[in-house]
C-alpha cells in the first residue's frame, strides 16, 4: 500500500525529540525521505542508525543561517530535492512578567522561533520551485492565540509565527508552495521543563508527569501527545491538503474552546455568581441571560 508521502523529501527541524521525532517517524512510515535537523548529535546519530537509507541527520542551529541552508541543501544532495519543510525547532523561557524581561533572551527567543522559520522558508523556496511546489509547516502555539498559555516572549513569538505563515502563504501559494501553521495545545514534551531551566534529562521526566495530568484540564479527556501534532503535520504535508494554505490548525484537545464552565458541568459559572442573589430558594440557578432579540 502506497504511503501518503511516497516520493517526497522532508526537512524537519528539532527532529530528534518530542514533536519533531514523532513527525520523523510518521513521515518515514508514510514513505518520505527525511533530513532531521537538530543540535542533539547523539540522538541524531541514533536516529540515522535506526532509519539508515531513509534519513540523514544534520547538526543545525536555527539561529545560524548557514546551518539552515546546509540542512536544506542536504535534502537535495542526499535525496534529490525538497518537498516539505517543517519548521519545528523550539525553545521557551521563564520571562513571565514585564519587569523580568531581558533584552538578550527576548532576541534569542525571536531568533529561534521567528527568524529561524523565516530563513528556512527563504532557503526552501528555490528547492521547492525545482520540484514544482511544496508544503511549508511552521509550529506555532495556542500561546500565540490567547494570553495565559506561555511566557510573554514565547507567546509573542508564536503569534508572529501565525501571521508570518499567513503573509508567506500570500507570496508563495501562487507558485504552488503552501504555507500553514500548527498550534499545539498542552503536549507532553521537554519544552515545559526546559522553559524553567531544568536539565534536558529532568525535563524529559517532567514531560511524562505532564502527560499524566494534562487530560484533566481540557474537554478531550486524553493527554496531548507529539503524535497528535505529527498527524496534523502529515495532513498539511501531503496532497490531501492541496487546497489548504495561509491558515493555522489548532490541535489542543479543545482547551481554547472556552472557559472551563463551558465544558465542565462541575465548574462554577460566573453567571451563577453574578446573579445568585436573584435565584429563588430551592430553585435552579439563573441561566446566562437572554438570547439575541
Amino acid at each position: 500500500m502506497a504511503g501518503r508521502l511516497d516520493g517526497k523529501v522532508a526537512v524537519i527541524t528539532g527532529g530528534v525529540s518530542g514533536i519533531g521525532l514523532a513527525t520523523v517517524e510518521l513521515f518515514v512510515a508514510e514513505g518520505a525521505h527525511v533530513v532531521a535537523a537538530d543540535i542533539q548529535d547523539e540522538k541524531g546519530r541514533m536516529l540515522e542508525q535506526r532509519f539508515q537509507d531513509r534519513l540523514r541527520y544534520v547538526r543545525c542551529d536555527v539561529t545560524v543561517e548557514g546551518d539552515i541552508a546546509s540542512a536544506l541543501g542536504l535534502a537535495a544532495s542526499a535525496f534529490g530535492g525538497l518537498d516539505i519543510l517543517f519548521n519545528n525547532a523550539g525553545i521557551s523561557d521563564g520571562m513571565r512578567a514585564i519587569p523580568d524581561l531581558d533584552a538578550d533572551t527576548w532576541s534569542w527567543i525571536f531568533d529561534v522561533l521567528v527568524r529561524g522559520p523565516a530563513l528556512g522558508m527563504k532557503h526552501a523556496m528555490p528547492l521547492m520551485l525545482e520540484r514544482g511546489g511544496g508544503s511549508i509547516i511552521n509550529t506555532a502555539s495556542i500561546a500565540g492565540m490567547q494570553a495565559g498559555w506561555g511566557p510573554i516572549a514565547y507567546s509573542s513569538a508564536k503569534a508572529a509565527v501565525i501571521h508570518m505563515s499567513r503573509c508567506a502563504a500570500a507570496q508563495l501559494s501562487p507558485q504552488r508552495i503552501r504555507v500553514n501553521a500548527i498550534c499545539p495545545g498542552l503536549i507532553g514534551t521537554s519544552i515545559f521543563g526546559a522553559s524553567v531551566g531544568l536539565p534536558r534529562e529532568v525535563a524529559d521526566q517532567m514531560a511524562a508527569r505532564f502527560v499524566e495530568n494534562a487530560a484533566k484540564v481540557q474537554p478531550v479527556p486524553k493527554p496531548g501527545a507529539p503524535e497528535d501534532i505529527a498527524r496534523a503535520a502529515l495532513y498539511l504535508a501531503c496532497d490531501d491538503a492541496a487546497f489548504v494554505t495561509g491558515t493555522h490548525i489548532v490541535v489542543d484537545g479543545g482547551i481554547t474552546v472556552g472557559a472551563r464552565h463551558s465544558w465542565d458541568p462541575t465548574a462554577g459559572s460566573p453567571f451563577a455568581t453574578l446573579f445568585s442573589e436573584f435565584a429563588p430558594e430551592g430553585g435552579s440557578e439563573p441561566g446566562p441571560g437572554p438570547g439575541p432579540e
